[in-house]
């Protein structure tokens, strides 16, 4: 068998760790199910990932990079505050929820699981103030690129549109109805907008 780099083995793990979680569950995970989904002995899983415990975190990690970047990228901070609250929200649905089920379920699935397990019980925390941060600090580049403030701090604002729209993604997932989801997430948009009060800094 040709040598294959740790980093490439690492990646192969965690996206096979993925789409095993994705298609069965996070309690049909096992390691040679994952072996057997990369295509890869299960020694060189276990030498990878010695336990599925490590195997978790990769893969915990590994969504919420993903999530974190699609947050980055969806909000246009170069047209205000406002736009950047409605056009951010909007991108992020049709990006990452639309059509992506599957992950939202994983993702929800990974959260309760890691509160309950020993080792990983303080990665749902910073899973969440990393989502919060992102959107922190483009509601504050947008607001400064228009000489904005809001009534608000940019923290509680960031913790209350990503609890708004982790909200609309759990009931997405329950009963997907995309037009009713489309509705709620430009109410949501209206509240945290109204929420924010955005006037001018000086």
């Amino acid at each position: 068998m040709p040598y294959v780099e740790s980093s490439v083995r690492t990646r192969q793990a965690v996206a096979a760790a993925r789409a095993v979680m994705m298609r069965e569950g996070i309690t049909r995970l096992t390691m040679r199910a994952v072996a057997n989904e990369a295509d890869i002995p299960l020694g060189t899983l276990q030498y990878v990932f010695p336990n599925k415990l490590g195997l978790l975190h990769a893969v915990i990690s590994d969504v919420v990079d993903e999530i974190a970047d699609v947050l980055r990228d969806s909000a246009d901070i170069d047209s205000g505050l406002g736009n950047a609250i409605g056009n951010g929200l909007r991108n992020f649905w049709s990006v990452l929820v639309i059509d992506h089920r599957d992950l939202q379920l994983l993702q929800l699935e990974l959260v309760t699981y890691a509160l309950r397990t020993p080792g990983l019980e303080d990665l749902p925390r910073w899973q969440y103030e990393r989502y919060c941060q992102v959107v922190e600090d483009w509601c504050r580049r947008a607001a400064a690129r228009a000489d904005e403030t809001a009534a608000v701090p940019y923290d509680q604002l960031a913790r209350v549109l990503v609890a708004g729209i982790d909200g609309l993604i759990v009931q997405h997932v329950i009963a997907p109805d995309s037009d009713r989801a489309s509705a709620d997430v430009e109410a949501l948009i209206r509240m945290i907008t109204d929420l924010a009060s955005v006037r001018s800094a000086g």
